[in-house]
């Protein structure tokens, strides 16, 4: 069972001061079978970072905190923007669903939520006490880079490949992994070449 410190308070990309704010409007739509919320291109201009950044706030007056995660959309002529998947809860205590309407107010928060661990890194982890060792002393923020670094790829087999050199990285004390754009998209379920899909888009 992996165990893990507590949450470090102090991003690098977060300043101390005090952030206002950011209240918008967005209508919730569907990716496949996930609902999204897409903030608005203003709202996200507002945030301190272009990659993934932890926030708190409410949607319809019902309180959430959620990673929000780069769109990737950086074409000419494109405006990028954050976005993240609100969970059946968040949805149900808002009544909101796809097609809907929904009001926003966020702002970042330096305390991250843990990530959701999959059961490929779970296994890899337990073989090496070492790196398993590493990887519960990291801060979330460093972990949550790890995976999204492990799910940004095409193929089974270029994971696979991402899991042994973060084990590798991890027995050699590398704490957060390199060379990594982390303006893009990372969930390969609803983007396409690292940028999120649009409204009912499909990819053969």
């Amino acid at each position: 069972m992996l165990r893990v410190r507590s949450p470090s308070l102090t991003p690098s990309f977060l300043s101390s001061g005090i952030m206002s704010t950011i209240s918008f409007e967005s209508k919730l739509f569907k990716i496949k079978d996930w609902t999204i919320l897409h903030l608005t291109p203003e709202a996200s201009d507002k945030l301190p970072s272009r990659g993934m950044i932890m926030v708190k706030g409410t949607m319809n007056g019902v309180p959430f905190k959620t990673l929000l995660e780069p769109d990737g959309r950086y074409a000419p002529g494109r405006q990028t923007s954050h976005w993240f998947r609100p969970d059946k809860k968040l949805l149900d205590d808002a009544r909101a669903a796809a097609g809907d309407t929904v009001r926003v107010s966020l702002e970042p928060t330096k305390e991250w939520i843990e990530p959701e661990v999959p059961e490929d890194l779970k296994k890899a982890l337990s073989t090496s006490q070492k790196a398993e060792d590493l990887w519960m002393d990291i801060t979330p923020m460093a972990r949550w880079d790890w995976i999204r670094w492990i799910r940004a790829v095409k193929t089974p087999e270029t994971r696979q490949k991402h899991i042994e050199v973060v084990l590798s990285k991890l027995n050699k004390g590398t704490r957060r992994p390199c060379c990594f754009n982390r303006n893009l998209c990372s969930e390969p379920y609803v983007s396409h070449n690292w940028v999120l899909l649009e409204p009912a888009q499909t990819i053969l």
